[in-house]
């Protein structure tokens, strides 16, 4: 028997890592030897629409630069259409088949008529289920929190009646409350939810006063917030919770388990510490559980939700800050 078996979006997986998407799943010998080394299973890169409007303008300019030399060069170099998504949903197809774990695909859209063509045509791919990218970073002073939101639950109905594999939503925090957004959601199908999403935040060099690029990658013990809203999500939602940002060693997926995650997603910690950190917090995940004599992850997981403390209710509300200012010397020490 296999004791770090769990279910996530109706999938059964054989332990809870997930690899999580970024660029470094593209490579197909690093998915092979992230399956090798026991992940549960692997979300591929994320198909933006952004970059295919991109791509597709670029491609367009470059075939249309010389089109007006002569009539010949009109005829050698005919207008052709850009490939779009194509690539993307070849590669995914190439992944899914030299894989043996399950291959989760990622979506980030912008338009509601896109988000629709391009989960259908990820659906077509053999895909085990696919990860629905929702988020708002206020940038519009004009749109109000219940607009956004309800254009996402639209979004997410409208894919929900047309495709037929699992979804799952990856969310910021960046919402008015994302309770009860989550809710909603739940109410309209999502199988899962992923807490939370990354992003880009600006930097700027007062030497030569410019914006410059930062890294994203986050940083360990940055679970916290994740941590925080699958403790209160426990019991509350239908939907599979699975923990993600800054969870870097097998301690880390113990806690957001006993805080009511289903599973964790793994990006930077792979980034910094190789593939190998895999079979590693496995290891540390399967030992903990020897010492507390566990046999399955649902002996344990959501032991220590909101809804499970009886001793301590307010571990997840604000009364908790005023034990942390009664208590801040033996917390923090003298001064």
């Amino acid at each position: 028997m296999n004791k770090l078996k769990t279910r996530y979006m109706g999938i059964e997986l054989d332990n809870p890592i997930i690899l999580g998407a970024s660029n470094f799943v593209t490579d197909l010998d690093n998915l092979k030897k992230a399956e090798e080394l026991g992940v549960a299973a692997i979300v591929y890169r994320s198909l933006f629409e952004e970059q295919i409007q991109l791509e597709s303008f670029q491609l367009e300019e470059r075939l249309n630069e010389f089109n007006d030399i002569n009539a010949e060069m009109v005829q050698i170099h005919p207008n052709i259409e850009h490939a779009g998504p194509d690539e993307h949903l070849l590669n995914i197809r190439k992944a899914k088949e030299s894989l043996t774990i399950p291959l989760i695909a990622s979506l980030n859209a912008i338009n509601s008529d896109t988000w629709i063509r391009y989960a259908k045509l990820i659906s077509e791919t053999g895909v085990d289920g696919i990860e629905l990218n929702f988020y708002q970073i206020p940038v519009d002073f004009d749109k109000d929190a219940k607009e956004i939101e309800d254009s996402q639950i639209n979004t997410l109905k409208e894919i929900r009646s047309s495709i037929s594999i699992p979804i799952s939503v990856k969310l910021s925090p960046d919402y008015s409350n994302i309770l009860n957004f989550i809710k909603k959601l739940d109410k309209v199908g999502a199988d899962a939810f992923v807490l939370f999403n990354s992003f880009f935040q600006p930097d700027i060099d007062v030497k030569s006063e410019k914006h410059i690029k930062t890294s994203h990658l986050s940083n360990e013990r940055d679970y916290k917030k994740s941590l925080r809203y699958a403790g209160l999500l426990f019991d509350n939602i239908k939907a599979d919770i699975c923990s993600s940002h800054g969870i870097f060693s097998g301690e880390d997926v113990i806690k957001l388990l006993l805080s009511g995650a289903t599973c964790v997603q793994v990006v930077s910690t792979i980034y910094k510490n190789g593939l190998k950190q895999i079979s590693t917090m496995k290891k540390e995940l399967e030992e903990w559980m020897d010492i507390k004599n566990y046999k399955s992850i649902d002996e344990f997981r959501g032991k220590l939700s909101r809804n499970r403390l009886t001793n301590n209710p307010f571990v997840y509300k604000r009364a908790q800050y005023v034990e942390l200012l009664l208590n801040s010397e033996e917390i923090f020490g003298g001064t």
